[in-house]
Formats: C-alpha cells, sequence, structure tokens
C-alpha cells in the first residue's frame, strides 16, 4: 500500500496537468457552444401556477424573489419568522401578478417548523415545484470574539446551514413528484472566505458542500441551483461593510437586480449562479495563488500577529 501511495504521489500532478491540458480546450468549446444555444434557442421556463415555497421572505433578497416570482404569475408560499412583515410582502406579491399567496410563520432551523410549513403548502396549493432556501443570518465576528457561549454564534449554523437541509428533507418527495427545483442562496463567502466573518462563512461552506452532494445523490429527479452572491445591499451587507472599512470600496448588488438573476437561473436548470459576474474570477485565484490570497486578505484587513493578541 505505502509503495502504491507513493507511486499516486509521483505519477497523479503530471499526469492530471496533462489531462487537463488535453480537455480544456475542447471544454471550453463545448460551454461556449451550450451559452450560445441559450441565447439562441432557450426560452424562460412558464411559472405561471407553478408553487414557489420561499424561505425568509419577509425582507432582502427572500423579499425580492417573492416579487420576481410574483411578477412571473407564481403561486407563492412565503416562509419567515416574522409574520407581520410576511403580510406586507403576500399583499405587494399579489399586487403585482401571484395569482395566490400563503404565508406561514416558522423558524427554519426546527425541524418540525420546516415539516409544518412544506405541508401546508402542499395541502394549500396541491403541490410543490420549487423549493428556495433563502433563509439566513450573520454577524461579523473573529475568533477572538468568542467568549465560550455558543448562544451567541449557533444560531447562525442552525439558520444558515441546518435550516436550508431541513426544508430541503422534507420538500424532496413533493418536488420528486412535480421534477421540480430547489435553489438554496448560499454566498461567495463559502468559497472565498475573508475575515471577520469565519462563522457565517463556514455555515455557508457547508451549505455549498452538502448541496452539491446532494445534486450528485438526487441525480435527475430534481434539479438544484448553488447561487453564491457577492456583497448584496441587505442588512447582513450594510452589518459587514459597516464592521470592516476596506469592504466598503466593494460594489454592492442590489438585491432586486440579483433576485431576477435567479429567478432566471432557476429557469435555465443552471447549476451554479454567482452575482455579480465578476466575483467568479476570485475562485481561481483562491485555487491556484492560495498562499497569495491569504497575504493579501491579511494586508487588506490589516491583520499582523499584533492585532490578533
Amino acid at each position: 500500500m505505502a509503495a502504491i501511495e507513493k507511486l499516486l504521489n509521483v505519477a497523479l500532478p503530471p499526469l492530471s496537468f496533462l489531462l487537463l491540458s488535453t480537455f480544456m480546450l475542447p471544454f471550453l468549446l463545448f460551454k461556449i457552444l451550450l451559452y450560445v444555444r441559450k441565447l439562441v434557442a432557450h426560452t424562460d421556463e412558464n411559472l405561471e401556477d407553478k408553487v414557489v415555497l420561499i424561505t425568509g421572505a419577509a425582507s432582502g433578497i427572500g423579499e425580492q424573489l417573492a416579487y420576481a416570482y410574483g411578477r412571473r404569475g407564481a403561486l407563492l408560499s412565503l416562509v419567515d419568522i416574522r409574520k407581520d412583515k410576511l403580510e406586507i410582502v403576500a399583499d405587494k406579491a399579489k399586487s403585482l401578478g401571484s395569482p395566490d399567496v400563503t404565508i406561514i410563520a416558522a423558524d427554519v432551523s426546527k425541524l418540525q417548523d420546516c415539516h409544518r410549513f412544506v405541508d401546508h403548502t402542499v395541502n394549500h396549493f396541491g403541490r410543490l415545484d420549487c423549493l428556495v432556501n433563502n433563509a439566513g443570518i450573520g454577524k461579523p465576528s473573529e475568533f477572538k470574539d468568542w467568549s465560550n457561549h455558543d448562544s451567541e454564534f449557533t444560531p447562525i449554523m442552525d439558520v444558515n446551514f441546518w435550516g436550508s437541509v431541513y426544508g430541503s428533507l422534507c420538500a424532496i418527495p413533493h418536488l420528486k413528484t412535480s421534477k421540480g427545483r430547489i435553489i438554496v442562496v448560499a454566498s461567495a463567502l463559502g468559497w472565498f472566505p475573508l475575515p471577520g466573518s469565519s462563522i457565517y462563512n463556514a455555515s455557508k461552506a457547508a451549505v455549498i458542500n452538502y448541496f452539491e452532494t446532494l445534486r450528485m445523490e438526487l441525480g435527475w429527479a430534481i434539479g438544484i441551483t448553488i447561487v453564491t452572491p457577492g456583497l448584496v445591499k441587505t442588512d447582513l451587507g450594510f452589518k459587514l461593510t459597516k464592521k470592516e472599512s476596506i469592504m466598503g470600496i466593494v460594489p454592492m448588488a442590489l438585491a432586486s437586480e440579483l433576485a431576477e438573476s435567479i429567478v432566471k437561473s432557476g429557469c435555465r436548470g443552471d447549476m451554479y449562479l454567482t452575482e455579480p459576474s465578476w466575483v467568479k474570477v476570485l475562485f481561481p485565484l483562491k485555487v491556484l495563488y492560495p498562499q497569495v490570497v491569504d497575504w493579501a486578505s491579511r494586508f487588506c484587513f490589516g491583520l499582523s500577529p499584533k492585532s490578533i493578541n
């Protein structure tokens, strides 16, 4: 076994480089052809009378998603822990074109609540076509902010990760019947973490990893679109820029524009959506030059051995 491991250590790196060099050009051409085909022949999925369940729909991206789907005539099931704000969103979504909107006050971090809002949706509309796992919370925090009390930070993982997992597990049987789709709103910080949001970054990395695995396990039964936005003009985005002044120079996307992109991406059946698109450039930098990225992050955020004492 040791000999095999040594052989793999020596042989695989150059072999993988050779394979990548050989297949990169054909793969890029294939991607270009697919892109052109989508531009020329593809039409957006008709969402009229499709049932869309959106979590975290009382504000931010979730609120804008309700309006975007409503304009396309979708039937909406809106979930949030703040029912009073859901009522306002529901009324506006109806005025924009949604034939029917039901609202459910629920905590996505509780499995029983997830069963309840999925069952309510199916009982009300008779089906479920799309689940949008959008509910999320965050708090800028460094390791030195940890006070040995988990009550301040565990809700971030409970809502961001388990909230998406629980809702999906409850919805999957119904989505299989309708051949529907799961859309999960993660974050670019899940694969390009920045200082000052360690727990939030970790929760979004877990979301990305889980749903990539789930997509493999489900095969073609249910489509899954993983959304990894950059900074967005939401309460959470403003919290981050307020704590870290350097983040103020990063352009922030509008939640309404992101919501439109998410709806279109789901209709196209995309595996991933990263908005704004320039954020995609950061991924190869992280993979190919991790030392440079770490150094640049420490420099930009003013981190040094003295700053963490």
